[in-house]
């Protein structure tokens, strides 16, 4: 599969601008872990975006508010695939 960097740079700058405001704090603190466990940090963003990603999907295309708790559910499982449920 062809990686859409585009894409991928709008939901690092998402990740990056969750980091610097601390909201939701998980997201820092799943970036430290994940690069503790060894992971680059460009991978770690890579985990995380994935689950900011099953979030875009319910926003965008289910028309639902995001859902914060299932978002930092999935953080916390990282770097298991995320859930949708």
């Amino acid at each position: 599969m062809k990686v859409n960097e585009n894409l991928r740079n709008a939901i690092f700058e998402v990740i990056d601008n969750q980091i610097n405001a601390n909201d939701p704090v998980e997201t820092a603190i799943t970036l430290k872990r994940l690069m503790d466990e060894g992971y680059s940090e460009f991978e770690a963003k890579q985990f995380i975006g994935q689950a900011l990603a099953v979030e875009l999907f319910y926003v965008m295309k289910k028309k639902v508010p995001f859902n914060e708790a299932r978002y930092i559910k999935n953080l916390k499982n990282l770097p298991k695939e995320p859930a949708e449920t």
